[in-house]
């Protein structure tokens, strides 16, 4: 047993009768408490349950992890309308929270268990009402700005982590000339863009199945940033493909909903693909690095089995657009290929 389960099994106790006495259980009762999931980064979650009673507990160690965010944006979420995990008790200070739990399965597992084309259709067209709801709920000043340094520095996660730690290279004189040119298109693109409140990793493994709206977990990065980015992520995502020509039917009836709904989105739709692609790229590097980062710092190889999705993403979007020939020759000089 490590110092965080001991502490959190003093904390626990008086935790629990806060959260029951706000949910009308009566007495707290006898439970079990068991691994839940861990994330990328340094928290862990566990389920507490008795019987049909469970609550989510997040152990997200202090010098590690700043928990206010979390609480802040889950306020923000609820005021937009969007579902997330109702906060039931916290120790901001030690690190623990007790969460309403939103059940075990999620969009992804869901998907991976196998739905019917319909359930999907019900499933990702909730996922875009939620995404709306919480972008018309925007405003500057709020979150942080998702500006040209988060995302350079987001971009040098590539160079430093994926090609000089899991390639073991460095760039040529003629392939930092291609990042430098592919750097100034993504960046130009992506500030470009209107700005919105950005989740940052809006995507079926962060999405919990339910009746109606989706539940929505690992907001707590969200900034203030490119409207395009979190439906990009959605429809990119990590874990799990959808083909070229589906991706972008998917973009489409996003676009057409945010339009409608007076989301900034550009009027013409191929100016909107255009800049959900660019963002794309920018998304995908990003994620090759913070995988191997994962992987040689934080010991977690398995994050990098889902590297070839991303390089496949890559070349999907420089068969799209003749733009990104800088980033072609990239991937073809040091070998990727999906």
């Amino acid at each position: 047993m490590d110092i965080r389960t001991t502490q959190l099994q003093k904390w626990l106790p008086g935790a629990l009768a806060e959260s029951f006495a706000q949910m009308n259980w009566g007495a707290v009762c006898e439970g079990t408490l068991a691994p839940a999931s861990a994330d990328a980064s340094f928290r862990r979650y566990f389920r507490w349950q008795a019987g049909e009673r469970s609550l989510i507990v997040m152990d997200a160690p202090p010098e590690h992890e700043d928990s206010a965010p979390f609480v802040r944006i889950a306020g923000l979420l609820q005021d937009a309308g969007v579902r997330v995990p109702r906060i039931l008790a916290s120790d901001l200070g030690q690190g623990f929270l007790l969460l309403e739990d939103m059940g075990s399965r999620t969009y992804l597992q869901s998907i991976e268990a196998g739905v019917t084309v319909q359930q999907l259709e019900q499933m990702f067209n909730a996922a875009i009402e939620a995404l709306i709801r919480w972008q018309l709920a925007s405003r500057p000043g709020v979150l942080p700005p998702y500006d040209g340094a988060v995302l350079q520095r987001e971009l040098a996660l590539f160079p430093d982590w994926y090609v000089a730690r899991e390639l073991g290279r460095e760039f040529t004189e003629q392939q930092q000339s291609c990042w430098q040119q592919l750097q100034m298109l993504l960046l130009d693109s992506n500030l470009g863009e209107a700005q919105v409140f950005v989740h940052r990793d809006y995507m079926p493994r962060n999405l919990m199945t339910a009746q109606g709206e989706p539940g929505v977990l690992d907001f707590q990065d969200a900034l203030y940033g490119p409207a395009s980015y979190d439906a990009t992520s959605l429809f990119a995502d990590a874990f799990f493909s959808w083909a070229p020509a589906e991706r972008t039917a998917w973009l489409t009836r996003y676009w057409t909903k945010a339009n409608a709904a007076g989301i900034p989105v550009p009027q013409a739709l191929d100016l909107f693909l255009d800049q959900a692609r660019l963002m794309g790229v920018q998304r995908h590097l990003k994620v090759l690095g913070i995988f191997a980062r994962i992987c040689h710092r934080d010991g977690k190889p398995h994050y990098l089995q889902d590297a070839p999705r991303f390089i496949g993403y890559l070349r999907d979007a420089c068969a799209e657009d003749g733009r990104l020939r800088p980033l072609q020759q990239l991937l073809d000089s040091l070998g990727l290929q999906a």
